[in-house]
């Protein structure tokens, strides 16, 4: 996924860059630069958001003629749904003159593709299907030769992803692993019930790497640590490219709120050890996947610039439970709402700080491996190398199983 571009190396000191993937214990933090230089964040454009990346959840999606424009590191994409159900991208350009096809951002539900320039018309398969101004009569014209340009789309679990480059090899093997951590939860089931849009004025790997530790949660989270041990669970090691790991329940917790109780139910067909940890998954380069006993909570960060970035967070829980007269969600909504702006201002003050000049790579606490994950294949990206072999520096996946849970006064959510 990391490096599209086959080879091109960001414009980072090469030795500055070697001390991130350097073993852990005795790496640093990304330089500098990666997190406040435009020319990096230009390169992450091309070579990290142009792969296969998350366009949100196929729900957004989900009725016949829907028509979507987002912005990728590859340009538009263009998202639309069939008559036949399927969802397809298109690269968001009329073939006549390179007009987009819907503005940026925008969702229309229409029965065909009309590009509003000059009015070319196409099928909701991408197929050319009017061409006006004279083209039906002209010589040689054949517009079977002009279909909008397709690009690599996949419905996984609910969410849709998109390769825009189509340089980002196989779905499956940039997903190779993650089905077995997801599938239990059924995401694609559920129903989201309840989101909120962020735009923090920070890079997006500083987010990233927020996520991937809680070494800061008794810091800055005492409210999360009342419900899940900051210091509990371990890191996977994946095959694709994804990173991820669990935390536990406390004992007298049922799920991740203020209190500790649900006010849903249970995800059917959870297995006892998903009854009591939370699994935090991070699907490259942007899907946070948090997944709890009774929701899944979901964050899709979109890089607007070196210092900036869009994150939608999503909350999506079993239809039983959403489409009940009444539900409620903000057991879980106001939860994650003040963790997340516990992060959100932590992030910032991190980004406001990378301003310095007199700011340098750190070391890596041991609890910190999950950083080092991602750091260290960021760097290993930059320098136009593959992931090493020994990205992670304690355990493989075979090899981590979460324990048995704690005894808790209901087994039930």
């Amino acid at each position: 996924m990391f490096n599209q571009l086959r080879g091109t190396l960001a414009p980072l000191p090469a030795d500055a860059v070697a001390t991130a993937y350097a073993p852990f214990g005795s790496s640093r933090m990304l330089p500098r630069p990666a997190y406040v230089d435009p020319a990096v964040y230009d390169w992450e454009q091309a070579n990290i958001f142009a792969g296969w990346s998350c366009l949100g959840r196929s729900e957004k999606y989900a009725e016949p003629g829907t028509q979507t424009s987002i912005q990728t590191g590859a340009g538009g994409v263009l998202l639309v749904r069939g008559d036949d159900g399927v969802l397809r991208a298109f690269a968001n350009v009329c073939r006549h003159r390179g007009h987009e096809l819907v503005p940026c951002g925008v969702t229309v539900n229409k029965r065909s593709i009309v590009c509003p320039y000059h009015a070319w018309n196409y099928r909701l398969d991408g197929e050319l299907r009017n061409a006006p101004g004279g083209f039906r009569d002209a010589e040689g014209f054949d517009k079977t030769e002009f279909p909008l340009a397709e690009l690599g789309c996949v419905e996984w679990h609910g969410w849709v992803f998109v390769d825009p480059s189509g340089e980002g090899g196989s779905f499956t093997d940039h997903a190779a692993g993650l089905e077995q951590v997801v599938a239990n939860y059924k995401p694609e089931d559920l129903v989201t019930v309840a989101s909120h849009s962020y735009e923090l004025e920070t890079n997006w790997k500083v987010i990233i790497e927020n996520y991937q530790e809680c070494y800061h949660c008794p810091s800055i989270h005492p409210e999360l640590c009342r419900v899940s041990p900051p210091q509990s669970g371990e890191n996977l090691d994946p095959d694709g490219e994804w990173m991820g790991g669990w935390m536990d329940l406390d004992a007298n917790a049922t799920t991740m709120s203020l209190d500790g109780t649900s006010g849903g139910v249970a995800i059917p067909g959870l297995t006892d050890v998903e009854m009591r940890t939370v699994m935090y998954v991070v699907a490259f380069p942007n899907l946070l996947i948090s997944l709890h006993p009774d929701y899944v909570m979901t964050h899709t960060l979109r890089p607007v610039a070196a210092d900036r970035t869009f994150v939608e967070c999503s909350w999506a829980f079993p239809r039983e439970v959403a489409e009940r007269p009444g539900f409620d969600p903000s057991y879980a909504v106001d939860f994650w709402d003040l963790t997340n702006r516990q992060d959100w201002a932590a992030c910032e003050s991190v980004q406001r700080g990378l301003t310095s000049p007199h700011a340098k790579p750190g070391p890596l606490a041991p609890e910190e491996d999950g950083v080092y994950q991602f750091v260290s294949r960021v760097g290993r990206a930059y320098a136009g190398l593959g992931r090493a072999d020994d990205a992670r520096p304690s355990m493989k996946s075979e090899d981590v199983v979460p324990a048995e849970p704690a005894a808790a006064d209901d087994a039930t959510v």
